[in-house]
């Protein structure tokens, strides 16, 4: 694999790590700001929701712009997005700071794909592809912890710079190995992705992905409040769990991807989905017991993330067999579902922690989760009644 696909990789480690840290640093930036924890837990679904925007729009406005160039430039604005973040003199330009960080995200995970392709032969596209998203499990394994511990020894904003300095790596590996004369097609236009919004089965499928996630995040959002008030965990080892949730991911991302491929993705997604209702509840009862809270999170971890190769390959399938002229708009726009899922989530769960109070997100959470799973196994009936049908027209012609 060529030096460049390491510099796309190092560029998806410094973006998971920013837009996952802030979990970790919650109640110490709440605290540093005096801001309420619902307020600062806004910075999750504000960056979310630059990241569900700047995906689909952005991506179309700069399809002419050559991709070394736009992604040298979206490095430069994520690395001035974070030091405006270290630099933020209060709440609100701290705010227009994620936004400004999440619209480059967007971008970045859009075409990075297409580059990483273009690196390599086409018989090892899927491996070059992999090998950029690891980036992402990387950060949930070692950046979001490291970042969570910098905050918390050094002050939060002490982690910010320390992502602007990964960014202005990530630039200068960029400049020197990514090559000049990328090829691409120009992306799909706004309204080609809005006729992709107008296939039911795939709004149904983006339904899955933003419930499901929107679920999870209603609690996730508020992780490190709750071990530090509820569970009684200190400030320095919530850096700890956080290392341990994410390594738990790492392994259940390896896991939802076999399960998918074994039992199909309707099948892996339900198990998956239940799975997590299933921790999600079991937390509201455990998470005033520092070690049961403890595996409890471990098991959340594995499941957390799991459902993202089924969702991935089930919004594919349903885009080949519904809209095969914008199949990659479709997985595209699966992205932007998980984002605003996550902008929801945290969002909702702010709203509980300032009304019944932190432990009500964990089975609230859960109940949404179960909204994910009600809405995956009506998806899969309709497959069953498609299919059903198709054979019984088939039949009838002979």
């Amino acid at each position: 694999m060529p030096i460049a696909l390491l510099a796309l990789t190092l560029s998806a480690f410094a973006i998971g790590t920013t837009e996952f840290v802030i979990v970790g640093l919650i109640p110490t930036i709440a605290l540093d700001l005096s801001v309420s924890v619902p307020s600062a837990g806004l910075l999750v679904s504000l960056y979310a929701l630059g990241v569900a925007i700047g995906a689909p729009l952005l991506t179309a406005l700069t399809g002419r712009v050559p991709r070394k160039l736009l992604l040298l430039s979206l490095m430069v604005i994520f690395t001035l997005g974070n030091l405006l973040a270290w630099q933020a003199p209060g709440y609100e330009s701290l705010i227009l700071a994620r936004l400004v960080t999440g619209l480059a995200h967007g971008v970045f995970f859009s075409i990075g794909s297409t580059i990483a392709t273009s690196l390599v032969p086409r018989e090892k596209a899927a491996s070059a592809i992999a090998i950029m998203f690891t980036g992402l499990t990387v950060a949930l394994v070692t950046g979001v912890p490291l970042g969570t511990f910098i905050g918390q020894q050094f002050g939060w904003r002490e982690t910010f710079l320390a992502v602007s300095a990964l960014g202005v790596i990530a630039f200068i590996g960029s400049l020197l190995f990514v090559p000049r004369s990328i090829q691409h097609n120009p992306p799909a236009s706004l309204l080609q992705q809005l006729s992709v919004l107008r296939q039911p089965r795939l709004l149904l499928v983006y339904a899955m992905t933003a419930v499901g996630y929107g679920g999870s995040f209603i609690a996730f959002t508020y992780l490190a409040p709750i071990l530090q008030e509820i569970s009684g965990f200190t400030a320095g080892t919530v850096s700890l769990v956080l290392l341990v949730y994410g390594v738990s991911v790492a392994f259940g991302n390896i896991l939802g991807g076999r399960l998918a491929d074994r039992l199909g993705p309707i099948k892996a997604l339900v198990m998956i989905f239940l799975g997590l209702a299933a921790v999600l509840l079991a937390l509201t009862f455990t998470a005033s017991m520092p070690w049961l809270a403890l595996l409890t999170v471990l098991l959340w971890g594995a499941v957390a993330f799991g459902n993202v190769p089924g969702l991935q390959v089930y919004v594919v399938q349903q885009a080949e067999r519904y809209a095969p002229q914008a199949v990659d708009v479709a997985s595209g726009l699966n992205i932007a579902a998980f984002n605003l899922g996550i902008a929801g989530g945290a969002w909702f769960g702010g709203l509980i922690v300032a009304g019944p109070g932190l432990i009500h997100t964990t089975w609230i959470g859960a109940l949404v989760v179960l909204g994910a799973v009600g809405l995956t196994l009506w998806s899969g009936r309709l497959d069953r009644d498609t299919t059903d049908y198709s054979s019984a027209a088939s039949a009838a012609e002979y």
